[in-house]
């Protein structure tokens, strides 16, 4: 017998119909707080949280992540917006504004390893995710059972050599409009250009393992051969250079010559679904700002 389940709803949701969050990168220079602090101030905003970054006072990058409470955000936001590129254009800002009250939309993409989607799951279920995860989309059928008894839609698209560009075509079809972050958890396929740069900075890969040590076929067992003393997982956002993109989250654990492959592939599941899961939340709570191939992360 299947059961849906839904998240526990958080105790402040209340609180984050009034709530908003901001992102700013500019180059760095004088003022910027001050001159945000003062219109947040002017516009009867009151800010509960900030933090911010710079790369070199002289001449570097400013980072900058405000969280703020202010009475009929909703209706209100659009000329906020409105009102606030003026100071944005003084200091040559790129920034965002994000309600707290709307979860984004995550669509999991999975082959055969159910740890990390698992992890998801759990993570949602409890409440600790704070978006929807509105599908999984496999190329096997493997998980639709424990998916769909989550109450989550279940998509199985096949991908072959031969059909691999129809049934990314079909991945598009199902995703286009409905989500708006895309998580790889342990999905064993390329994606094109083409989807990656739909999908800017929006879809978020796992990885084994330090990037860029131990690419390719086997990864477990070419670190037992080397003897490693350490193994990792990496969570980056995806780009067009295979495993190169701008790393939001990594850890570690101590292994010794005493661990055979198949512990170390245990040991490694456990950091893979624990990194990719904070990855995804630092997302959805839009702490991470990306710099060329770096990412600031308020955490």
């Amino acid at each position: 017998m299947s059961h849906s389940y839904q998240p526990q709803q958080n105790k402040r949701l209340e609180d984050k119909s009034i709530r908003a969050r901001m992102l700013i990168s500019c180059p760095d220079k004088a003022g910027i707080v001050a001159a945000v602090s003062q219109f947040l101030y002017e516009q009867g905003a009151n800010i509960v949280q900030s933090d911010q970054y710079t790369m070199d006072p002289e001449g570097g990058m400013f980072f900058m992540r405000i969280e703020f409470d202010l009475q009929d955000l909703e209706q209100r936001l659009p000329t906020l917006q409105e009102d606030f590129t003026r100071v944005a254009d003084r200091f040559s800002m790129r920034w965002s504004i994000f309600r707290a009250a709307r979860r984004k939309r995550i669509a999991v993409l999975v082959s055969k390893e159910d740890h990390c989607l698992l992890e998801l799951l759990w993570q949602w279920q409890s409440g600790d995710l704070d978006a929807e995860i509105s599908m999984v989309i496999s190329n096997h059928d493997d998980m639709r059972g424990i998916v769909e008894s989550f109450g989550i839609p279940y998509h199985h698209v096949p991908v072959t050599a031969e059909t691999k560009a129809e049934a990314e075509q079909k991945q598009r079809e199902l995703i286009a409009g409905k989500v708006d972050l895309i998580v790889l958890a342990r999905y064993m396929q390329i994606v094109s250009p083409k989807f990656i740069e739909q999908y800017h900075n929006r879809i978020i890969n796992i990885h084994h393992s330090f990037l860029p040590a131990f690419v390719g076929g086997k990864p477990y067992q070419q670190a037992y051969n080397r003897g490693v003393k350490l193994i990792g997982a990496t969570a980056h956002y995806v780009t067009e250079e295979l495993d190169g993109g701008p790393i939001i989250e990594q850890d570690i654990q101590r292994v010794t010559h005493r661990d055979e492959v198949n512990e170390l592939k245990r040991i490694g599941r456990h950091i893979e679904r624990i990194v990719l899961a904070r990855a995804v939340k630092w997302h959805v709570e839009d702490r991470l700002l990306v710099y060329q191939n770096k990412t600031v992360a308020f955490v």
